[in-house]
């Protein structure tokens, strides 16, 4: 067998895994299965596992560094996948991602709507926005992970609904390292699902919560995830990056 092929029945055999186990956590939460998508986050990982993922059946691939993602994107563009970037985005960078990225899952703050909103528009293209709440932050000062505090969710949904090019689709947390939250994750994201809940009140069609990956996946489902991001759980556990 040779490396292609036994990589692939490595990824597929991962990819069941996590299958079964998202499967184990909806019936726990007493949730259909179709509530739940699975997004591969494929960062570090060449252009080639992209496509052996696509032959599996994976629709949905995440990357959180741009100069990865867009050449990764380029790479793989025939074939139909939605690109979600997940990381910190710096708004120089709107321009790149915005002509790439089917959804942001990371925008935080005032500058970067204006800016993803801008380049989108230049681009000819809409873009889906979540909100990425930083759940270390409740009124201080956000951590290491990026986020909008809690309470500036309301202000910067607004304004995301009134840019062009932009549709407001939910809301993504990382489980948080700091902070009341730090260690406990279905705290966390039972949190978040509140936060999604006042959204919705205002904006209905937001009903995206992006949160869980590999280590807390159960707890996120149990919480009302409609979307679970992972990566090593796949893949591979990923090299030290220097």
């Amino acid at each position: 067998m040779g490396e292609t092929d036994c990589r692939r029945r490595q990824l597929e055999e991962n990819l069941d895994r996590v299958e079964a186990r998202i499967d184990r956590a909806c019936s726990s939460a007493g949730r259909p299965r179709s509530e739940v998508r699975l997004i591969v986050v494929t960062k570090t990982y060449p252009a080639s596992d992209v496509r052996l993922l696509a032959e599996l059946g994976v629709r949905d691939v995440a990357e959180n560094r741009d100069q990865e993602a867009s050449a990764k994107h380029a790479e793989c563009a025939d074939l139909g996948l939605r690109w979600h970037f997940v990381g910190q985005l710096q708004t120089n960078k709107a321009r790149s991602v915005a002509s790439y990225a089917d959804r942001v899952h990371s925008v935080d703050r005032s500058r970067l709507v204006t800016a993803l909103s801008g380049a989108a528009e230049r681009a000819g293209r809409e873009i889906g926005v979540l909100l990425q709440v930083a759940l270390d932050a409740p009124s201080g000062p956000v951590g290491e992970r990026g986020g909008a505090r809690p309470d500036q969710v309301p202000r910067l949904a607004d304004q995301v609904v009134e840019a062009s090019s932009l549709r407001l689709e939910g809301v993504m947390a990382v489980a948080p390292l700091e902070g009341e939250y730090a260690g406990r994750p279905a705290e966390a994201f039972a949190q978040l699902s509140e936060i999604s809940t006042t959204l919705r009140t205002r904006h209905p069609a937001a009903t995206m919560v992006s949160a869980g990956m590999s280590a807390d996946l159960e707890e996120a489902v149990a919480a009302g995830a409609t979307h679970v991001r992972i990566g090593s759980a796949v893949l591979g556990v990923r090299p030290h990056l220097g």
